[in-house]
């Protein structure tokens, strides 16, 4: 990661992960601007490349072969990744809309979110029709139309609407994936039935004509009928309606017609054209908002292209220098897109025709060099260089204005005396934005003027508390708060208690006073966003400024004095429960280093946002006997707690553990935890230590947890019951582990089963 020591001056914020965004991720990671905070907002955090994306349906490429991945490419570009999809834009005061979190403030913004094909003036297609676009929710629809094909009997017929060069790939490459597949099934292939309609008068109209002819006899040969002026006008279970045409039946719809823009540019105040594609200049920026760029098939352009991917990339080196241009106030340079490009396009086999302008070629040559071609893009952007971290940079000239300069210029001053704490005026406004929750039982909280927070104590329960603070280990501020809320609650959820408050301890790194704002109420909001559901409300805390990022809660709770949970309740016969899985130690390390891929972190983040108060009720309403949270010792540490004190012994089946996506790879790879090596030294608690090190799995045993879940001891006779209710509660993952035995003479109270 590209990270820097110069405060931030200016945000750019990135919305989407098409392929001008890519190129744009990957120069600033060659070559950062210090002060420039890069965030990238992105509903996808696999973005596909389209050039690929006929090979991957076709089956000739994995789904990492041609996705980028923007886990490691956010990392290295120093970018915050947001995983969240736009809902809206204020583009005077400067705001970004994001589904699920506060708005992103931006300096500068570019658009780079792709198209969608046009639905709407079709009834029945949003809900009838398969449309190629986004694109993981069509990847989605053909998993389960490939489903359905292997389970159909008799003939299946496949419509495909759009008769561009996208509809004929489409068609083409599901056509060889599922005749493949019932002939490796011994079925017979040619029932699959395929049809293409177009509305205009043929096939492929941006090409030349020998490209068409060429196209032509492909279909023919492979059976597809094509209609031409078939306008659709509607799609109905099992049909379709063109207009003036018989009426086509239908097992199953693709759509791919003629791309359509997202509405909330437009809603937003932005220039767009007919279509609702925001307007740029020749300099790719907004011809209404300066400061606002967009680039791909969500732009419109003083000089017209196709929608195609090929524009895009080459939109990108463009683009990227223009952000730098306009964050510094230099001069904004023109992009000119080319007048001609070659295009290779595919029939699905291992076979390609090429076209530009009037010349076309077509052969299985053509094909190795697009894959060459493709494989060798694709590249760039997942094989990424090391890079050193510049120790200590200094702002990029013209990213900071005169004010900038002046307010910056105050950080090296601070000396620390005060606490080094946030400022008043800054904790008002944060402290005013934020809601404020009441509880009886806090008597002064968050909301007096008074130096320390009063809480009571019902008669008859008793005061729980702990407390956790760690460093950011993530770039998303908000998310962060609500990681960190979950892992502070896990201990008040593991003793069965009761959240009744909390105390925020934050710590921001230096910045322009708007960004330690930002920072602080993302940061809280998060917090809230697991605090108020749980009951418990935020009564007070302490903020600072440091070099870098860290949060940490003190949570207070309430329990009956005869339902505490204790680490020492476990009893011999009982089942071990595990409600959440291993592995977030590994995943992030990897991360770090940019070996993790985007979704195995998406998942783990998803993972230590689920709160464990849930999976504790559930514990409970099975007679659960002794319980604790999975945290930094990792699995084997605390269950090593939970025997000394119940004195036990534990079977521990190492291949029922419930692992993260990506764990065992990034294990296996020898990425770990640079706290592994001190949870590791608990090793002697595990009899036949030889043999059980040598499985594959061995080292999550001891991978430390952040928000990890809940392990408890349950009645052998309840435990399949209480996985079943966990799973019913949102705990996919929840499984048993093992189970609990008399304590016997060995020295090593853990047995695994290999």
């Amino acid at each position: 990661m590209q990270k820097t020591n110069a405060p931030v001056a200016k945000d750019l914020v990135l919305v989407g992960g098409g392929h001008s965004h890519v190129a744009v991720l990957r120069r600033f990671g060659m070559r950062p601007l210090p002060g420039l905070r890069l965030t990238l907002v992105t509903r996808d955090v696999h973005t596909p490349y389209s050039g690929m994306l006929p090979g991957y349906i076709a089956g000739h490429y994995d789904f990492d072969e041609c996705h980028i991945d923007l886990g490691p490419l956010a990392r290295f570009a120093g970018a915050r990744l947001y995983h969240g999809e736009v809902e809206g834009l204020d583009p005077e005061t400067r705001m970004l809309q994001v589904s699920g979190r506060p708005p992103v403030n931006f300096d500068l913004l570019s658009i780079n979110t792709g198209s969608r094909p046009g639905t709407v003036d079709a009834p029945g297609a949003a809900e009838f029709a398969l449309p190629v676009k986004p694109i993981d929710a069509f990847l989605q629809g053909w998993e389960r139309l490939i489903e359905r094909v292997a389970e159909s009997r008799g003939r299946f017929r496949i419509a495909v609407v759009g008769g561009g060069a996208g509809g004929v790939e489409l068609a083409l490459a599901t056509q060889y994936r599922l005749q493949r597949l019932l002939a490796e099934r011994g079925d017979d292939p040619e029932r699959i039935e395929y049809v293409l309609l177009t509305q205009g008068p043929e096939v492929l109209p941006t090409h030349s004509e020998g490209v068409r002819r060429r196209f032509v006899r492909v279909l023919g040969e492979r059976g597809v009928r094509l209609l031409t002026n078939h306008r659709v006008t509607e799609v109905r279970e099992g049909a379709i309606r063109a207009e003036g045409h018989a009426e086509v039946s239908a097992d199953a719809v693709l759509w791919v017609t003629s791309a359509s823009a997202p509405t909330w540019p437009e809603q937003s105040g932005l220039a767009v054209d007919q279509g609702g594609f925001i307007r740029v200049d020749a300099n790719l920026q907004s011809v209404s908002h300066p400061g606002i760029f967009a680039a791909g098939d969500v732009a419109a352009l003083p000089d017209a292209r196709p929608k195609s991917g090929v524009f895009a990339v080459r939109q990108g080196p463009v683009l990227t220098d223009n952000l730098r241009r306009a964050a510094t106030g230099r001069k904004l340079r023109p992009y000119r897109p080319q007048r001609n490009f070659l295009g290779l396009i595919s029939t699905g086999d291992r076979y390609a025709v090429a076209s530009r302008g009037s010349w076309s070629m077509e052969g299985a040559w053509l094909w190795r060099m697009k894959d060459w071609i493709d494989r060798r893009f694709m590249a760039r952007f997942n094989e990424l260089p090391e890079m050193d971290d510049d120790e200590a940079p200094e702002l990029a000239s013209g990213v900071a204005d005169q004010e900038a300069i002046r307010e910056l210029s105050t950080l090296a001053m601070r000396c620390g005396g005060c606490g080094a704490k946030v400022g008043s005026t800054v904790l008002t406004r944060v402290m005013q934005r934020l809601p404020v929750s009441r509880r009886d039982d806090v008597v002064l909280g968050i909301d007096a003027p008074d130096d320390a927070t009063v809480l009571s104590v019902p008669e008859g329960r008793l005061l729980v508390q702990s407390v956790d603070y760690f460093r950011a280990f993530i770039d998303d501020t908000y998310t962060f708060g609500r990681i960190a809320a979950n892992h502070a609650l896990g201990d008040l959820f593991a003793m069965g208690a009761e959240a009744q408050s909390a105390l925020a301890i934050a710590t921001v790194p230096y910045g322009r006073e708007r960004v330690v704002e930002e920072a602080l109420y993302e940061l809280l909001a998060g917090a809230l966003t697991v605090l108020q559901p749980s009951g418990a409300v935020l009564a007070g805390g302490h903020s600072s400024e440091g070099a870098e990022l860290a949060f940490g809660l003190t949570v207070n709770g309430l329990v009956d004095p005869d339902a505490i949970w204790r680490k020492g309740g476990m009893r011999p016969g009982d089942a071990l429960v595990l409600t959440k899985p291993l592995g977030t130690g590994t995943l992030f390390a990897a991360d770090m280093r940019r070996k993790a891929k985007g979704r195995w972190i998406e998942d783990a983040i998803t993972s230590m946002c689920l709160s464990n108060q849930a999976g504790g009720e559930g514990l409970r309403r099975f007679q659960a006997t002794a319980c604790t949270d999975v945290t930094g010792f990792g699995l084997l540490g605390h269950l090593l707690e939970m025997t000394r004190a119940s004195e036990v012994d534990v079977v521990l089946e190492i291949d029922a553990l419930p692992l993260l996506d990506g764990a065992a790879e990034t294990v296996a790879a020898g990425i770990l935890s640079s706290l592994q090596p001190q949870n590791l030294r608990l090793r002697r608690g595990v009899a036949d230590l030889e043999r059980a090190a040598g499985h594959p799995h061995y080292p999550l045993l001891f991978d430390p947890q952040t928000a990890g879940g809940l392990l408890a001891s349950v009645p052998a006779g309840q435990a399949e019951a209480c996985v079943e209710e966990l799973h019913r509660l949102g705990y996919p993952a929840a499984a048993i582990i093992g189970r609990v035995e008399a304590r016997s003479e060995a020295l090593e109270p853990v047995r695994l089963v290999l």
